[in-house]
Formats: C-alpha cells, sequence, structure tokens
C-alpha cells in the first residue's frame, strides 16, 4: 500500500478519495516489563524496552489502517498520521489515520 504524510503522492494521480480510514492499538505495559525499565533508566540512554514497545504498537496501527484502506478499495493512503492518549496508568492508545485513496499508477517516460 503505498503511502504518504503528504498530500498528494509525486507522479501519481489521485482520482478517487475513499474517506478516512484508521488502524486502532491499546497496549498495556506489563510489570515485568517496568520493572526491566527500570533497571534501563538507572543506566541512562535509549530504554529499548518501551521503545520496542511504542514501534510495535505504531507498526500494528499502520498495518490495521492500511487493512482497513484495501477493505474499502484503496491503493493508497495520504496523509497519514499518528496521534497517542493516555488512556489509563499504564494504558495507551495509538492511532494511526490518513485519507485511503484510488491512484492512478504513473508509467515512467520511456528512456531516451
Amino acid at each position: 500500500m503505498l503511502n504518504t504524510t503528504a498530500f498528494t503522492l509525486a507522479g501519481h494521480t489521485i482520482v478517487a478519495e475513499l474517506g478516512t480510514v484508521r488502524g486502532i492499538v491499546v497496549r498495556s505495559r506489563s510489570v515485568i516489563g517496568n520493572i526491566g525499565a527500570n533497571i534501563q533508566t538507572l543506566f541512562g540512554g535509549d530504554i529499548t524496552l518501551y521503545t520496542e514497545l511504542c514501534e510495535r504498537a505504531r507498526k500494528d496501527a499502520f498495518e490495521r489502517m492500511c487493512q482497513h484502506a484495501a477493505e474499502i478499495g484503496a491503493n493508497a493512503i495520504v496523509g497519514v498520521r499518528y496521534d497517542a492518549t493516555d488512556i489509563a496508568a499504564g494504558v495507551t492508545e495509538v492511532l494511526c489515520y490518513g485519507t485511503a485513496v484510488k491512484i492512478t499508477i504513473a508509467t515512467p517516460p520511456p528512456l531516451a
């Protein structure tokens, strides 16, 4: 699925806007994960346990958005954005959303 944070896809023509699509994931941190992350904070730097959790949540939300777009017949998504909201202590919602579109695939010009 072609996607961009822009509202156009260079070299392609948007022929139909199909509406907003989204992927939502709600994740919580486990007690074990919190303990490991707290140990990492003692040494400073990247807290890899939380980084991996965030990357996984964003990836899952993105994949769900792409599935939603495919279900309504899109072959691209423009204006892709992410948002995150704490729902409760240790529980976060990650939302990925954009506009599902149908595009014509540009054919490259012939080589001279």
